[in-house]
């Protein structure tokens, strides 16, 4: 992994997280500027070249000087993940820290973010002889003594797995049988060894804001993303040979625009979707949120509290 001398890392990192449409942006740049950082993008879709409208990537003027990483760095058909991202991150980490400014990370993806705080857990082998007995078993309809025999050896996993989620419930006592140990006990030895080798000075706040503002805002972010050309950014993904199966153009946005410009949606059609499943993305970033530690809610009308915040959080450290 690039940049793993990096770990652990004593340096002060500032977090700012929270749902599409709900200010990040803006808010970024004025700590940015005010506290000396360097932004680290946190986003899945703004890697991408030549996706700007749909994305809603910040331009050059908006950046007003502040230098970004981890914007426009690999083409819509690049293979990219949460491992790419999370080696990105720690290179784009060790250049600002030679520079002598701040890390700050902002983004929306949650995924992204837990891999670089965290880092991506380590997979547990599998066992195939034990996983073709207990598949055996639950073909014969022995679901519920396999519960039975999950609560024996791990009641924690077996109050999180229902006896009908027969993956999960094989994949437990594969790991029980084949380890010697709980699939709970690897969960949290990997919460333990993530605690003690990645970064000892976080600050995570997290924007937020009560509903149907947030849902509004989606609204207009949809409606100024299709006046400002959102249609011709996706012929010309389409014209430059980036087609509808890659990743990138199955995301929120481009697939729906795809839809309309191939005929198969009009244009009402495209939106109201379009806004339908950007709330939904809303909700699913929160429970990403929710699995992070110790962030800091903040609503978006209290942005000087984030100010005061971040100024004691960097003055103790």
């Amino acid at each position: 992994m690039k940049g793993t001398g990096f770990f652990p890392c004593h340096e002060p990192i500032v977090v700012l997280i929270g749902p599409t449409a709900i200010g990040k942006t803006a808010l970024s740049i004025s700590l940015a500027r005010e506290f000396g950082f360097e932004i680290i993008s946190v986003d899945s879709m703004q890697v991408y070249r030549y996706m700007d409208i749909g994305t809603a990537k910040i331009s050059t003027e908006e950046m007003n000087g502040v230098k970004h990483h981890l914007i426009s760095i690999v083409d819509p058909d690049a293979s990219y993940d949460a491992v790419s991202f999370e080696n990105d991150a720690i290179e784009a980490m060790v250049q600002i820290k030679t520079t002598g400014k701040r890390i700050l990370l902002t983004g929306g993806t949650g995924l992204y973010l837990k891999a670089l705080l965290e880092g991506l857990s380590e997979e547990l082998p599998a066992f195939p002889e034990i996983r073709a007995d207990l598949m055996l078993r639950i073909k014969a309809g022995g679901r519920n003594l396999m519960h039975e025999e999950l609560l024996r050896c791990d009641q924690i996993s077996a109050k999180r797995i229902h006896e009908n989620d027969s993956h999960r419930l094989v994949r437990a006592l594969e790991i029980y049988r084949g380890t010697g140990k709980p699939w709970s006990w690897h969960i949290n030895k990997d919460r333990e060894r993530k605690k003690d080798s990645r970064f000892s000075k976080v600050q995570v706040i997290g924007l937020t804001t009560d509903r149907s503002r947030l849902y509004a805002r989606i609204e207009k972010r949809s409606r100024v993303m299709l006046e400002s050309g959102f249609e011709g950014e996706v012929r010309d993904l389409l014209n430059r040979g980036y087609g509808a199966h890659l990743k990138s153009m199955r995301s929120i946005g481009y697939s729906h625009m795809v839809k309309h410009v191939l005929g198969e949606w009009s244009w009402d059609v495209m939106l109201e979707n379009l806004v339908r499943d950007t709330r939904r993305y809303a909700k699913r970033q929160y429970t990403w949120f929710r699995r992070l530690d110790n962030i800091q809610w903040v609503d978006t009308s209290e942005q000087d509290r984030v100010r005061r915040d971040v100024e004691r959080f960097l003055s103790s450290n």
